[in-house]
């Protein structure tokens, strides 16, 4: 048995290096923060954008029956006001993202939360601003940093971690003569969004360039402060809302915040000069 266990190994290991050499890039231009990170990318950027655009108009029509896609129509409008001014901005990390399809929904649930897919797929949620009475300049925090993780390409990256693993169970399981395992890429597509945390690293990207995005749109990077604050006092003593259990909440993160929100303030300054 560890013999054989030795020859698996001595498989995969070629196997996987080949996968990681031929598949590791960025996603993005460095921007004023500096975001710069070799990636694994095994899943195409076209069949992750289709299979989230797929999954992301089930969704909507899914919700469309109850009533709980763009009730509001002030709440739809300032909602969509801030991405029209967050997402021109989005050129700066990579020009391609302003020939996305972007969608921009606002949904009825008491949950404090949103997310952006893969493509420009958008969703905030009606609790997210009534909860924590978010301001512009916060909800373009929010905004900004679910969309830094599109832009980055978290979910493509965390597609093809498992794939990666998957790959390896498969080559494993024929060795052994077990069958192959898999996942249909569109099963992924949720999971990676808004199901499955973010790792640290990935949040870390996506504050760093939110903070950007927000200010370059004329929209003041210190709010993401503020807005994490009001998030951690919303959870004092009660489950965290789904935004703050996915997203490092303690010191490291306000620190970094601070120092990056510090960085991009001339950015911010000169779009409100402009305006």
């Amino acid at each position: 048995m560890k013999a054989t266990t030795r020859m698996i190994g001595a498989a995969l290991t070629p196997l996987l290096a080949a996968m990681a050499l031929g598949a590791c890039a960025t996603t993005t231009e460095q921007g004023t923060v500096g975001v710069q990170r070799s990636q694994l990318l095994l899943v195409s950027s076209a069949d992750m954008d289709k299979a989230a655009a797929a999954q992301y108009q089930k969704l909507i029509q899914g919700e469309t029956p109850k009533g709980t896609v763009n009730k509001d129509p002030k709440q739809v409008a300032r909602v969509r006001g801030i991405a029209n001014r967050l997402i021109p901005q989005t050129a700066v990390f990579r020009k391609d993202a302003l020939e996305w399809k972007w969608e921009v929904n606002v949904l009825t649930s008491s949950e404090v939360n949103a997310w952006c897919m893969p493509g420009g797929k958008i969703a905030v949620y009606t609790g997210l601003i009534e909860k924590l009475q978010i301001t512009d300049d916060e909800l373009a925090a929010v905004m900004g940093h679910e969309i830094s993780h599109a832009l980055r390409e978290h979910g493509r990256e965390r597609a093809s971690q498992q794939l990666a693993t998957q790959s390896a169970a498969s080559l494993a399981g024929a060795l052994l003569g077990v069958g192959q395992t898999g996942t249909e890429l569109a099963g992924m597509v949720g999971q990676v969004t808004y199901l499955l945390p973010y790792s640290r690293i990935h949040e870390t990207e996506a504050d760093r360039m939110g903070v950007e995005l927000a200010a370059r749109a004329g929209y003041d990077p210190r709010a993401a402060i503020t807005l994490w604050q009001k998030m951690a006092k919303l959870s004092s003593g009660s489950a965290p809302p789904a935004l703050l259990s996915t997203h490092p909440s303690d010191e490291d993160r306000m620190k970094d915040l601070t120092e990056y929100a510090q960085k991009v303030l001339p950015l911010y300054e000169a779009a409100r000069a402009k305006s």
